[in-house]
């Protein structure tokens, strides 16, 4: 890994856009948010390949766009592949002497339905055969551009349009799938996990997750108002309520050491500051249903899978 990035947070305000305004996003978009965030650290010449879903359908309504660099839509499934075909190409013309930069960067973005559930055959394929290039999966827990559809990164008790919180079933059975560690296990350079509501911490993680050598994922928390139903001011605070209830704690793994972000270490050193999961629930209406009566068990159920992943995570960083 390089030295850290240094930069002050006038620096990051004052640098020009190239995730832009007059996006079609939703107020409150927690993925456009985050794209934002993200393309603040670029460190020069960047090409940005995309797997369709919300990113795509809004910053790129023909014949307008709001990327301010080379970008290119791929198929639901295969951004990862499409990534590795322009980092393998990058190679070809460099070798060759064609290439004017002597850097250039490729980010692939997709969603958790492109990341958790389609497009992890190609992701799991990139990332053995070694491609550099920063995969940043924006998680919004459903397939949110096709109508709300569970995935295999919405959470368990979830209502969504194909889980829905009912008197049988409430919401999604199955629980959200380690998405980050399954890319730990691949072996890869760098992993991380990343908030927009902090987001020091997430161009940080993207700076070094551009800078080393080899494939690198982030995986970064980005809540949806209209999909999990609360007011589109709630955004940010929802985001920071994850990672203060434990629900999506803060991490990297470089060459599969892990370790603590400040923003849980502060939690994993003061256990006393962990909210409960509950605070985080209540104020999102696709978990509305589990205050009612006859519910409350899946609430329990929440916050013990929450401990229990946590507990792991903290054993991982070698924290008891």
């Amino acid at each position: 890994m390089t030295a850290p990035w240094k930069f002050t947070a006038r620096e990051i305000v004052e640098k020009p856009d190239l995730f832009t305004s007059g996006h079609r996003a939703c107020a409150g978009c927690g993925p456009a948010i985050a794209l934002r965030q993200i393309m603040k650290a670029t460190r020069g010449p960047t090409i940005v390949t995309n797997a369709t879903g919300c990113m795509e359908v809004v910053s790129t309504i023909y014949p307008y766009t709001a990327w301010k660099v080379p970008w290119i839509h791929t198929a639901f499934e295969n951004v990862a592949a499409n990534a590795s075909g322009i980092e393998a190409a990058l190679k070809v013309l460099k070798r060759k002497g064609k290439l004017e930069h002597k850097n250039v960067d490729v980010i692939a973005f997709a969603g958790d339905g492109g990341t958790f559930d389609i497009g992890l055959q190609a992701l799991s394929g990139a990332a053995e055969r070694g491609h550099d290039f920063l995969y940043v999966l924006y998680d919004n827990e459903a397939y949110m551009n096709t109508g709300i559809q569970r995935s295999g990164g919405t959470p368990h008790g979830a209502s969504t349009t194909t889980s829905p919180g009912g008197k049988v079933i409430p919401g999604k059975p199955q629980f959200k799938k380690p998405i980050a560690n399954i890319m730990v296990a691949h072996e890869i350079p760098y992993v991380a996990t990343a908030s927009i509501s902090f987001w020091q911490d997430l161009i940080i993680k993207t700076r070094r997750g551009l800078e080393v050598k080899g494939p690198a994922f982030l995986h970064v928390f980005a809540p949806c108002p209209r999909g999990w139903r609360y007011h589109t001011s709630k955004t940010i605070e929802i985001s920071r309520l994850a990672v203060e209830t434990c629900v999506f704690p803060l991490w990297e793994a470089k060459y599969g050491e892990y370790s603590l972000s400040p923003q849980s270490k502060v939690v994993a050193l003061k256990p006393e500051r962990k909210k409960p999961v509950k605070e985080y629930l209540e104020v999102q209406r696709r978990f509305g249903h589990l205050f009612k009566p006859g519910f409350r068990n899946v609430i329990d159920e929440i916050q013990n899978i929450t401990d229990k992943r946590w507990n792991q995570l903290l054993k991982k960083c070698n924290i008891t």
